[in-house]
């Protein structure tokens, strides 16, 4: 039993050691989602908010969840418990995570067919070089996931995963992992490609028209009239593409809750 005494005002706090334990179990598979998983992991947000954003989560969770008896005998053990939890909050959020990456995929390819392959920004999120068009889609998909509330679908699943495993319940099946890996990778480049499928599909027509006018008019230069052609096409359509974007970014997001059910019940 440990008692803690703060201030003037006598705020006492009384907990036993087991529940402080409990706490911290419940802390680490919090931490590790918000640390990885899409909108909680940007890298711009400071270290400090969001730990105390898991800690304030965490308490929450702690107080509302029904615990579960936890048993382990040394120190070892707990540190087993530890890492079974820290596993188990890390694929959550990685199953949101890797679909995110489809923006990324889609800037490049866009980018390649543009011809502004070699134009690279910083992306704030995750301070790394990308690509002028995976930039875009990376700030207009975070902004829908805003939008759409589906960072609360997020945080919802997080919270829900403590009822369907329990704290050191977790049952990791290799072979539904794998799975369930296996065949985000086959709907990985179809998200991608739906994506850009404007821009990808108005690129070959270009391309055979500039074919065609080198074989009719061999003195044009078309190689640098195609250079300039492409990219203000390629950016007049990602212009007016725009509008297309919530029904991908709703698509993204249906991947995202089908990766993350997926890799609970490979979990449970």
């Amino acid at each position: 039993m440990s008692r803690l005494t703060w201030g003037a005002s006598m705020i006492d706090i009384t907990f036993t050691y087991a529940d402080l334990e409990y706490f911290l179990l419940v802390l680490v598979r919090i931490t590790c989602f918000v640390y990885v998983a899409p909108f909680f992991s940007m890298s711009n947000t400071p270290r400090m908010i969001r730990i105390g954003f898991s800690m304030f989560l965490s308490y929450l969770v702690f107080t509302g969840i029904e615990r579960n008896e936890v048993v382990y005998n040394t120190l070892l053990g707990y540190a087993v418990v530890v890492m079974k939890e820290a596993l188990t909050g890390f694929l959550i959020g990685w199953g949101a995570q890797i679909c995110s990456t489809v923006t990324s995929l889609a800037g490049s390819v866009a980018d390649m067919e543009i011809g502004i392959s070699m134009v690279s920004l910083m992306d704030p999120t995750t301070r790394q070089q990308a690509t002028f068009t995976g930039v875009f889609y990376q700030y207009m998909f975070t902004l829908f996931l805003m939008i759409t509330g589906m960072y609360q679908y997020l945080l919802l699943a997080l919270i829900d995963s403590f009822t369907l495993i329990p704290v050191n319940g977790a049952v990791f099946k290799t072979e539904a992992l794998l799975e369930s890996v296996v065949t985000f990778l086959g709907d990985y480049l179809v998200m991608g490609f739906r994506i850009i499928l404007p821009i990808f599909c108005t690129m070959i027509l270009l391309n055979s028209i500039l074919g065609i006018l080198a074989k009719v008019s061999p003195q044009l230069n078309m190689f640098a009239v195609g250079m300039q052609l492409k990219v203000l096409v390629g950016l007049g359509i990602l212009f007016l593409t725009v509008r297309m974007l919530p029904s991908a970014a709703d698509y993204v997001f249906d991947g995202m809750k089908r990766m993350i059910v997926s890799f609970v019940e490979g979990m449970t």
